[in-house]
C-alpha cells in the first residue's frame, strides 16, 4: 500500500488503501497546525491544556505505523492506522480517537474500499463502539461529536445522498454542528465560554477526510473566535475557569498491556473505575497477540499499576500529575453574587442580573460546586444565594471553605429563587459589604413566597389529603390549597398571600405559559393597584413561584 502524497482524483468514490494514508497525512497537519488553538480550548475532564498535544501524538502514531508497514503490505490500511492510534494513544481524546480509529478499521479492514453507504455505516457502528470504551460517558464531549457526525452521515444516505464526498461533507458538517451546542451540554464548557476541545480535534480530522476525498478544504470559522453569550475563554492557568470542580484525582496514568484476556481486562476495567475516573480501554490486534491501552485519572497511583499487574503485563507506564485548578487570586475590594438556580431561564435570568450561576438543585449542587464558583468569581467579597432550603448547609460549608481561602463570604439564606431576586434588586457594590449583605438579607426575609406543584402521590398534606394530580398551593413551605386547576389553586393562593399586603407580585411561571397568562389577569382584575413582575421559563417542575413584597 501507499502511504505518499499520491496524487488524487478530485473526487474519490471509494477509500482505498491510498485513501486512507493520505487521510491519515492530512490529518497530522490539520492537528499540527491547530494543536495550539486545541490546548488553550481544553477545560475538560482537567483544564491542562494538552487535547491538542494529545490528538496529534495519537495521529502522528498512527501515520508511523502506515508508513513502517510500507507499500505493498500484507495487511490492510485499516488495520495498519487502527493498530498505531491504540498503541500510540495519549491522554483521554487521544485514546477515544483510537478507539473511534478502531472501530472503523473493524467495520472496513478486509473488504472492498469504502463508497458512501459503507464509510456511513462504519461511522456509525465506530461511534457506538467508542462510548461503549469510555466507563462514564459524558454529553458535550468528543463522544457527542463523534455520534453527531455518524447520524448526519447515515442521514445523507437515508436521503439518497450516497455519493462518498456527500457523505463525508455531512459527516463533518455534522460533528460541526454538534460541537457547537457542546457549551450547552456541559455546564463546564458553557461557563469557560468554549466548545470542547476533544470534539474540535474530531472535527479537524473530518475536514482532512473532506479535503482528502473532494480536493477541496472545508471553509470555516476559526475555532479560537467566538463564543455562546460572550468572549471566549480557553485553558490559562492564570485565569479564571469558575465552573471547574477543585481538583479531583490526582494524576493520569496511562499504560499499554499485553499477556492478557478478555476476561482479565474486564476486571481491570471493574477495577479502575471504582479507583478513579476518565477511564478508557481501547484494545488491538498486533502480530504477537492483543494489546490494550488503558487510560485513567486516579489518586492512588500505585492501585492502578497493581490492577494492571493483576490484569496482565503493563508497559510503557506513564503517571502524568493533573494540572490541579488554581483559584485566582482575589481581588480586595471585588465582590460577587453566587446563586444556586434550578433551570435555565432561570439561570439566564440571574446571570442578566449579573449573579454567577451554580445551575441545578439539591440532587445535582454540592458544597464543592459552590466553592468552586466562589473561588472562580475572583472576588475577595462574596455572597452566596443557595435559593432551596435544602442546599443552605452545602452553601455553609463551602463558604466557611472558601474563608479558608481568604475569601469574606456570607450566605444568605434564602428560600427559593423568588426570594433570592428580591436580594440581587437591592444589592450594591458600592456599599460596605456589610452594609449591602444586611440590606440583601431583609430584601429576602420580607418576601413572602409561594408555589404552585402537583402531587405525585397521595399523602397527607397540612391543607388535608391530596391524591395523584392534584394542584398544591403552597405557601412559605406549607401546603395551605389543593385543587384540580392550577389557574384557580393559583389565584386563590394569591388572594390569601394579599389578604396581608403587597406592592410587588414576582412570578416565575413554569413550562405552561397560559397558567402565567390567568394569573397575571387574576391579579389586574382583583389586585389592580399591585406592581407584577413576570419572568417565565421557571423550572419545568414548578408550575409557578410566587413573591410578594
Amino acid at each position: 500500500m501507499s502511504v505518499g502524497l499520491d496524487t488524487l482524483a478530485p473526487v474519490l468514490s471509494a477509500l482505498d488503501d491510498a485513501a486512507v494514508g493520505q487521510w491519515c497525512r492530512a490529518a497530522v497537519a490539520g492537528l499540527s497546525e491547530g494543536r495550539g488553538r486545541l490546548d488553550d480550548l481544553n477545560v475538560f475532564p482537567v483544564p491542562d491544556g494538552d487535547t491538542g498535544t494529545n490528538l496529534l501524538a495519537t495521529a502522528q502514531a498512527a501515520l508511523a505505523a502506515l508508513e513502517e508497514s510500507g507499500e505493498g503490505a500484507a495487511e490492510p490500511a485499516w488495520a495498519v492506522l487502527a493498530r498505531g492510534a491504540v498503541l500510540g494513544a495519549r491522554g483521554n481524546s487521544g485514546t477515544i480517537l483510537a478507539q473511534l480509529l478502531r472501530g472503523l478499521a473493524d467495520q472496513l479492514a478486509d473488504v472492498p474500499p469504502a463508497d458512501g453507504p459503507a464509510f456511513a455505516a462504519a461511522l456509525q457502528k465506530a461511534a457506538d463502539t467508542a462510548y461503549a470504551a469510555v466507563a462514564d460517558p459524558e454529553e458535550g464531549t468528543f463522544l457527542t461529536v463523534a455520534r453527531g457526525g455518524a447520524e448526519a452521515a447515515v442521514a445523507a444516505v437515508a436521503a439518497e445522498r450516497t455519493p462518498l464526498a456527500d457523505v463525508v461533507r455531512a459527516a463533518a458538517d455534522g460533528a460541526r454542528t454538534a460541537l457547537e451546542a457542546t457549551p450547552g451540554q456541559l455546564a463546564v464548557l458553557r461557563d469557560a465560554g468554549v466548545v470542547d476541545a476533544g470534539g474540535a480535534g474530531l472535527c479537524l480530522v473530518l475536514d482532512a477526510l473532506v479535503t482528502t476525498v473532494t480536493g477541496v478544504e472545508p471553509a470555516r470559522p476559526s475555532l479560537a473566535r467566538g463564543r455562546v453569550g460572550g468572549p471566549r475563554r480557553g485553558h490559562d492557568p492564570d485565569r479564571d475557569l469558575p465552573s471547574q470542580p477543585p481538583a479531583g484525582p490526582g494524576s493520569e496514568v496511562q499504560f499499554l498491556l499485553t499477556d492478557s484476556d478478555e476476561a482479565a481486562v474486564a476486571r481491570l476495567h471493574e477495577r479502575l473505575a471504582a479507583l478513579g475516573d476518565s477511564l478508557v480501554v481501547v484494545g488491538a490486534d498486533t502480530p504477537t497477540g492483543r494489546e490494550w491501552n488503558v487510560h485513567v485519572h486516579v489518586s492512588d497511583v500505585g492501585a492502578a499499576i497493581e490492577a494492571g499487574i493483576e490484569a496482565g503485563r503493563p508497559y510503557r507506564i506513564s503517571v502524568t500529575p493533573l494540572a490541579p485548578v488554581r483559584p485566582p487570586a482575589p481581588t480586595p475590594g471585588a465582590r460577587a453574587v453566587v446563586a444556586i438556580v434550578p433551570g435555565d431561564g432561570l439561570a439566564a435570568l440571574f446571570t442578566g442580573e449579573s449573579a454567577r450561576v451554580v445551575p441545578g438543585g439539591p440532587d445535582d449542587v454540592g458544597e464543592d460546586d459552590v466553592l468552586a464558583a466562589v473561588l472562580g468569581s475572583g472576588a475577595a467579597e462574596v455572597v452566596v444565594l443557595p435559593n432551596d432550603p435544602a442546599l443552605t448547609a452545602p452553601a455553609s460549608r463551602a463558604a466557611e471553605r472558601a474563608r479558608e481561602e481568604g475569601r469574606d463570604v456570607v450566605v444568605v439564606p434564602t428560600r427559593c429563587p423568588v426570594q433570592g431576586l428580591a436580594a440581587l434588586a437591592v444589592a450594591d457594590p458600592t456599599r460596605r459589604f456589610g452594609d449591602d449583605v444586611v440590606s440583601m438579607a431583609e430584601a429576602a426575609a420580607a418576601t413572602r413566597w409561594a408555589e404552585l406543584t402537583v402531587a405525585e402521590q397521595e399523602a397527607l398534606t397540612t391543607a388535608g389529603r391530596c391524591r395523584p394530580g392534584d394542584v398544591l398551593g403552597s405557601a412559605e413551605g406549607d401546603v395551605v390549597l389543593i385543587g384540580r386547576e392550577p389557574a384557580a389553586v393559583a389565584g386563590e393562593l394569591l388572594d390569601r398571600m394579599l389578604s396581608a399586603g403587597g406592592e410587588l407580585v414576582t412570578l416565575v411561571v413554569g413550562p405552561d405559559a397560559a397558567l402565567g397568562d390567568a394569573v397575571c389577569a387574576h391579579l389586574a382584575t382583583a389586585h389592580p393597584t399591585v406592581e407584577v413582575a413576570r419572568y417565565d421559563d421557571g423550572p419545568g417542575g414548578i408550575p409557578l413561584q410566587v413573591g410578594v413584597e
